[in-house]
Formats: structure tokens, C-alpha cells, sequence
């Protein structure tokens, strides 16, 4: 098993629109290449030499550090490189692109002690530049006095250089069975260094520098390089997206106003969590993350997305369908309040989001988006959790146990009964006809207690309830049973007063007892200056989805949270 890296040039042809080659990049061709379980890593770069040595030469270069170079010839890589993973757009963008692919096999690796890896979360930010060295040797030598050099000469002294990072040895990978070895060396700068300094020339410039590239040295070929953008296992660019639509990998694009990218990451465990991003094009604009209930969708933010945003062009919006909305669930069991939590922070590593700017969450979510404020408030230094508990009440494992029958004893659940949605890749639920949902039954008992009886009466809200119940009776059944354990064991009680995010709660007032519980949670929650009591704000004729009935009500608590 040998390590290495993936190393592509590329130059687009002047026929290509650049915002073309940017979304198939950055939405369709890097992400699918992070989700392989041996690729550790991807970076673009580009080139930063094209008014010097390098005018003339491939203007884009990728890299990207795999654990085990053997398998880019396994099935797991090659399912990439063909239909139907392959789609008809990246058939039809590379005869716009000349494109020089090459593998190499690490020889060796040396890091400043300070090394922070590019790709950890918000690397981006520094960004660094890329010096590319690569040779040939002169067939009568040997390469080995080439990497002695290196060893114990050149790469010691370049760590003297300003600003050096890391230097990193390769050569020609065994899988190309290439009859010419090339070798490459990778260094790393910060964007501030002494490149060309005094440091720099004499350790380019001893005796044993001179005789390497004079006596064993045939080919020489050097690049510089800027970071450009790191690539994660999710899709994030919103800018300039075109439609576009791949089933198979459950990916699209929307050219609306505001532009909208569906997605979905895998849990280190197995579940797939589908996600949606609008908003600002801006890679770096703040996020509000937005976590849906048990048995809803992430749709339960619709109008509070289209709304928020009219007034808030400069934020991004991400919306996800929480574990246990289809039958993907994963292989942790069982799970809890600290699985939910840890899957909205994998979705944020996925989407190389630092921290958002607010979570907001409803019931299950709101008690999720609490628990992100208390576990990590670096992350989510602010949050506004709704409709919710600080601790599972002692009766609902048998409130939900009785649900779970109402559901499996219903003859709506099986999808054949009238749902195809598990033949659409983006609404469907389960993996197959066989599997059920939730069905009708308990769909229609769960709206009624949900939300208040004079809402049915209005025929606008009356359209949304239905929507609700729709989702309801569409969630996996395996799916529900699963994720609801989270609800059987929870408590945040203790947490609470040492609180150190910005916290605020919000409630229908016409959501049963909860009002006057999440008085009593807004009282005891730290304030995050060591103090006690936040804001609770009482929505006035919403039940258990204020974000539903008075979306502008939540609207107006996010953007106080704001200010």
C-alpha cells in the first residue's frame, strides 16, 4: 500500500466559459474525487509564473494525497471515470480541456514544527504557495545522489528560507508502468516568504547543488503555484451555477435567485444526509443553519428562507434532513442527542464551513441546535433552539412507543399503497418499494397535535399543514424508529447555566406546556458573560412549527440575534 498523490495541470480552451469550468470543478469533478474512501485531500491551484518561466504552460494545477495509489485502478476510483457516475457534462467539457494527469508515489515528507495542514477547517483562509520541481536523471546516474542531496543538504537548508511549510519527494507511481521515472518535489510557502531571498539562493547554490543539476540532472521543469481552493467531499460553490442535475449522485444545481446546490455528505458510520444551500455566492458569506424536527423535512424552512433572505442577500442558508428522515440511519446505535449533534458538525466540516453565524432548530432540532451551542460554541456561537425540552420528558418513551405501533400497524405505509417517492433520488425515503414509511395514521394525529385548531381555518396555513402531513406520512418508518430514541434520554439541565454561546429560545403559544418550560429554560441558560437568563420570544398563534404558521415571527427573533 503506497501513498501518494493524484496530480493534474489543466488549461480550459478560450471556447469554455471560465464560470462553466468553475461549477463542473468545484460542484461536480473534486467533491465526487473526496468522497473516495482512500483520498485524503484535494487543493487547486493556480499558476502564479505565467508572465515568466511558465508563460505558455497549463495555468490550473490539482493535487490530491491518496492512501493507497493501487487503488485508482480499482473500481471504487474508475466508477468515476464512466457513466453513470460520469455525467454527460463532464463528457462534454473535456474536449475543452487540455489536461496532463500524472501519479507519484511519496519517497518522503518533512514539515516545519509549526505545520498547520492546509486542509483542516478555515486552512483556507492563509492559503499557501506551491513551488513545483520536477526532473529527470541522466541515465548513467544514480537518482539516489538526488535524494541524499535532498536529505542532507537542500531540504535543511530551505527550511532556513522565510515562510517554508513543508517539502515533500515523489516519484512516477509503479502504476504507470512508465519506462521514465520523473521525480517531483512539492515545497510549500506561506504567502509571505523569502523565495529569491539570500536564504533561498545559497540553498540552491553550494557544490553539491551545482553538480546534482549539472552531472545527474537530464530535464528540469519548475512551477509556482497560489492556493486557490481546497476541495471538500460536498459541494459548496454557489457562484455562476448552471442547471444542472446528476440523480445518480444525488447533486444539483439551480440558477434561481438566490442560486440553490442540493447535496448529501456520509457519516463516518454510513449515513447519508441530504443538504441544501442558498444564498450569497460569496464562498466566505455566513451561514444560518437551519435543523428540521423528527418525521419533517428540511422544506419546514421554506418560507423562512425565501423571506430572510429578500432582506439578507449577504447570508448563506443551509438546510439538512436530519438522521432518520430516510432509511439511511447509519450503523451507530442507538442514536442520541450527541449523534445528531456530531452530524451537523461533520456537515459543516464537509461543507468547510468554520462557524456559522446561527443555528436555529425545532423540537428534536431545537434540542440539537442547544446541544451545538453547549458542546461547541466555537462552531455555533449562536443559536436559537424552538419548541423544544433541556431534558427528555420521563413519558416519552412511551408517548413515542405508541406512535411507532399506530405507524406499523397502518396499511398506508407501504409505499406500493400510492408512494413512488422512493423512485426520486431527492424526496425519496427509503431504498426500496419494499421498505414503509410512516403512513397516514399517524401522520394525521401528529399535524392535529402540532398545530392549533383555528390554523386549519385559514386556507393558506391549511396548505402548509398538509404539506406537513405529507412529509410526516412520507418519513422511512425504519428511519423514525431509529432517530427517535433521541427523544427517550436526553438531559442539557446541567450544561446550561455554564453556557458560552449566545443563546435565545423561541415558542408557539400554543404548543401545549412548553411555553412555560422554555420560560424556565430561558432563565437558567448561561448568558455566555457568566450571568443567567436569555430572551424567550412566544410566538402568538403557532403551535409546535412557528416556522410554518409565522415564519416572519422567526424572521424577525434571527435577525435580533444578528444585530
Amino acid at each position: 500500500m503506497a501513498p501518494g498523490i493524484l496530480y493534474v495541470t489543466m488549461q480550459p480552451k478560450p471556447e469554455l466559459p471560465f464560470e462553466q469550468f468553475e461549477d463542473w470543478y468545484n460542484n461536480e469533478h473534486g467533491p465526487l474525487r473526496l468522497r473516495l474512501s482512500f483520498c485524503q485531500n484535494g487543493f487547486r491551484y493556480r499558476a502564479a509564473d505565467l508572465d515568466g518561466p511558465g508563460k505558455g504552460q497549463h495555468e490550473w494545477m490539482a493535487v490530491y494525497d491518496l492512501d493507497d495509489m493501487d487503488k485508482l485502478n480499482g473500481e471504487e476510483y474508475m466508477k468515476l471515470r464512466g457513466p453513470p457516475v460520469q455525467t454527460q457534462r463532464e463528457v462534454d467539457i473535456r474536449p475543452y480541456l487540455e489536461i496532463n494527469r500524472r501519479n507519484f508515489d511519496l519517497l518522503s515528507d518533512r514539515k516545519a514544527d509549526d505545520y498547520q495542514p492546509l486542509e483542516r477547517i478555515g486552512g483556507e483562509d492563509g492559503g499557501n504557495v506551491m513551488v513545483h520541481v520536477a526532473f529527470t536523471v541522466k541515465p548513467d546516474q544514480d537518482p539516489e545522489e538526488i535524494g541524499r542531496w535532498y536529505e542532507e543538504e537542500h531540504t535543511g537548508m530551505l527550511q532556513k528560507v522565510p515562510g517554508w511549510l513543508r517539502t515533500r519527494r515523489f516519484k512516477t507511481s509503479s502504476i504507470e508502468k512508465s519506462a521514465v521515472t520523473e521525480y517531483l518535489a512539492l515545497h510549500e510557502y506561506a504567502p509571505q516568504n523569502g523565495l529569491g531571498g539570500p536564504e533561498f539562493v545559497a540553498a540552491t547554490t553550494t557544490p553539491w547543488a551545482h553538480k546534482v543539476n549539472n552531472e545527474v540532472i537530464a530535464s528540469k521543469h519548475r512551477r509556482v503555484y497560489n492556493h486557490y481552493y481546497t476541495f471538500g467531499p460536498a459541494p459548496r460553490h454557489l457562484s455562476s451555477v448552471s442547471s444542472w442535475n446528476s440523480p445518480v449522485n444525488v447533486t444539483r444545481t439551480i440558477p434561481s435567485n438566490p442560486p440553490v446546490l442540493e447535496s448529501y455528505i456520509t457519516t463516518p458510520d454510513g449515513a447519508k444526509l441530504q443538504y441544501h444551500l442558498t444564498g450569497s455566492s460569496s464562498p466566505t458569506a455566513p451561514v444560518i443553519l437551519c435543523i428540521n424536527s423528527i418525521l419533517t423535512h428540511h422544506n419546514i424552512y421554506a418560507t423562512f428562507t425565501t423571506s430572510f433572505l429578500t432582506s439578507n442577500p449577504s447570508y448563506r442558508i443551509l438546510r439538512y434532513l436530519t438522521r432518520g428522515r430516510t432509511s439511511s440511519t447509519g450503523t451507530l446505535s442507538p442514536i442520541t442527542l450527541d449523534t445528531l449533534t456530531t452530524d451537523a458538525i461533520t456537515l459543516l466540516d464537509a461543507l468547510r464551513i468554520p462557524r456559522v453565524a446561527l443555528a436555529i432548530g425545532v423540537s428534536l432540532g431545537g434540542a440539537t441546535a442547544l446541544n451545538l451551542g453547549l458542546k461547541h460554541p466555537s462552531r455555533v456561537p449562536a443559536f436559537l433552539a424552538c419548541d423544544t425540552n433541556s431534558s427528555a420528558p420521563p413519558s416519552n418513551p412511551k408517548a413515542w412507543g405508541e406512535r411507532i405501533e399506530m405507524a406499523e400497524s397502518d396499511p398506508s405505509s407501504t409505499p406500493a399503497a400510492g408512494s413512488q417517492e422512493h423512485q426520486d433520488p431527492y424526496t425519496a425515503t427509503t431504498s426500496s418499494a419494499s421498505e414503509k414509511v410512516v403512513g397516514e395514521n399517524l401522520a394525521e394525529a401528529t399535524v392535529r397535535r402540532w398545530f392549533p385548531e383555528e390554523s386549519y381555518s385559514t386556507p393558506e396555513l391549511a396548505r402548509k399543514i398538509e404539506e406537513v402531513k405529507g412529509m410526516v406520512a412520507s418519513n422511512s418508518l425504519e428511519g423514525f424508529k431509529a432517530s427517535v430514541q433521541a427523544l427517550y434520554a436526553y438531559d442539557l439541565r446541567e450544561e446550561m447555566g455554564g453556557c458560552e454561546a449566545r443563546g435565545e429560545f423561541l415558542v408557539g403559544a400554543q404548543d401545549g406546556a412548553l411555553p412555560e418550560g422554555m420560560r424556565k429554560m430561558a432563565e437558567a441558560l448561561g448568558d455566555g458573560k457568566g450571568g443567567k437568563g436569555v430572551k424567550l420570544t412566544v410566538v402568538q398563534g403557532a403551535g409546535h412549527l412557528p416556522m410554518v404558521e409565522r415564519a416572519e415571527e422567526v424572521v424577525r427573533a434571527v435577525q435580533g440575534m444578528l444585530e
